[in-house]
């Protein structure tokens, strides 16, 4: 196995990158003052104002879904863990997510909401608001905090930074550009990673297996030391072991609030379909691609490197300028992503539970002052959660999961089943979330089995036997 040696050169294309997104920053970051002067804060702030064009929505929708989930966890730490098919196959998911929620578009952009919160309450009454307000917020909060890893990862690759040195960068610069200009902002920085990833991950891939003596040499390794990560399933065990790692994610997607903002962003529905099935078959290339760089990465360096590093590793056996755009591109979606989340969850704070309970009063301005007030904490607790998680990985199985079973079940009920009821819908919510947080404690350590295979099925069951107990109360709503 080799060792990885560090390419301090590749660190200046990065920074390059990197000040240039600040630069975006903080002039959309003016941008926004001025539309907030006119009284148009929050819609601005969270929605664009709805302006977004076919490449910007797409853009940013891409950059979204594969942040530092796909270079440091997800398909990457799958590949790196079990083998090259369960990261290939990470890239169903959103494929069949992607194209669900294209589907139901119309649906999601005539409820006019900015938040799932928002969504919930008008089917199952306020008090399922401030729940599901909370529970959403606390998840963004959670994919917030993997994302500062993503340039941790990069500045140890290329100069020997300390990884924790390396979480606190990230957390300042994604903490500044959710804080600055909302989603134009984000998604115009979303746009600008997601199309520089693309065209480097593809150029790449060639001048990598030539670096390494061809992708053939690398399976011939495999062959020899761990022949299981070439089978479909890996060295996943099962084929629930293998599914369990999928079916969060796809849950999560469609439940997703981001992917619900950006399509009340697109200014129209044609628009949001376009960025939502480009979106989809954009990440089935991207993570295909990934899981070969993974493979690679394990094969070529072993134990040498941690999961969340393959990706990231690859980099430093490129030429400068090539392997540079790479890390600088991986960096920016661990950026761009971070700040969706960390504003999608500031979202959830000042509309679901600032301006919903605590203080019904509060004008355009108090709402946006506090937004940033709560930006500004959730960097903090985000880089606090990232300290108390084994991996990336362990992060992101958690939020997606959480997410997946506690809300998913209760917004699709909201949007899709006229029989769902106010007390089917709470009921859901508070079964998933619950039996996610004691399983995940415990339960999963004794008995074995995934989270998701209990906690969701227990959700749509809750969902669907309450509501059917519970017909009259659909009249009664508050």
């Amino acid at each position: 196995m080799h060792e990885l040696q560090q390419r301090p050169g590749m660190l200046a294309i990065v920074i390059i990158y990197l000040v240039g997104l600040a630069c975006l920053g903080f002039y959309m970051f003016n941008k926004q003052k001025k539309l907030e002067a006119q009284g148009n804060g929050t819609k601005e702030f969270f929605l664009a104002g709805g302006s977004l064009g076919k490449l910007v929505a797409l853009g940013t929708m891409l950059a979204t879904y594969t942040g530092n989930g796909t270079v440091a966890g997800g398909g990457n730490s799958l590949t790196y863990n079990y083998g090259i098919w369960p990261g290939i196959c990470f890239s169903i998911p959103p494929l069949l997510a992607f194209t669900f929620l294209g589907i139901i578009a119309p649906k999601i952009r005539s409820s006019g909401c900015v938040t799932c919160a928002q969504l919930i309450e008008k089917k199952f009454g306020s008090g399922a608001r401030l729940f599901a307000g909370i529970v959403l917020m606390l998840s963004m909060i959670s994919i917030v905090s993997y994302q500062f890893k993503g340039l941790a990862n990069i500045l140890w690759a290329t100069v020997g930074v300390p990884v924790w040195v390396g979480n606190i960068i990230g957390c300042l610069l994604i903490t500044f550009l959710a804080f600055g200009g909302g989603l134009r902002t984000v998604a115009a920085t979303d746009a600008m990673s997601a199309f520089l990833m693309v065209f480097g991950l593809i150029i790449g891939i060639p001048i990598l297996f030539n670096a390494v003596g061809g992708f053939g040499a690398m399976v011939d390794i495999a062959k020899q030391t761990h022949p299981g990560e070439l089978d479909f399933f890996g060295t996943t065990g099962s084929f629930w072991v293998w599914l369990g790692g999928y079916v969060p994610l796809f849950f999560l997607t469609i439940g997703d609030q981001n992917y619900y903002q950006r399509i009340n962003s697109a200014k129209d529905l044609k628009t949001a379909r376009f960025s939502l099935f480009g979106t989809g078959l954009a990440a089935l290339l991207i993570n295909t691609i990934v899981a070969f760089y993974a493979f690679t990465a394990k094969q070529w360096f072993g134990d040498n490197i941690s999961a969340s590093q393959a990706l990231i590793s690859t980099a430093t056996l490129m030429p400068t300028i090539l392997g540079g755009i790479v890390l600088a591109a991986a960096g920016a979606f661990a950026v761009t992503t971070g700040d969706s989340y960390l504003l999608s969850g500031a979202a959830n704070f000042t509309l679901d539970i600032y301006k919903h309970k605590i203080n019904p009063e509060a004008d355009e301005a108090k709402q946006m002052k506090v937004t940033r007030i709560f930006i500004l904490c959730a960097g903090v607790f985000a880089f606090g959660i990232l300290q108390l998680f084994p991996s990336v990985l362990a992060i992101q199985y958690w939020a997606y999961t959480i997410s997946a079973a506690g809300m998913t079940p209760a917004i699709l009920g909201a949007l899709l089943w006229k029989k769902s009821t106010k007390w089917g819908g709470i009921i859901s919510m508070v079964v998933g979330t619950l039996i996610t947080i004691s399983w995940e404690w415990s339960l999963y350590k004794q008995t074995g089995i995934q989270t998701v295979f209990v906690a969701l099925p227990a959700a749509l069951i809750a969902l669907i036997v309450v509501s059917l107990l519970t017909q009259k109360s659909n009249q009664e709503v508050a």
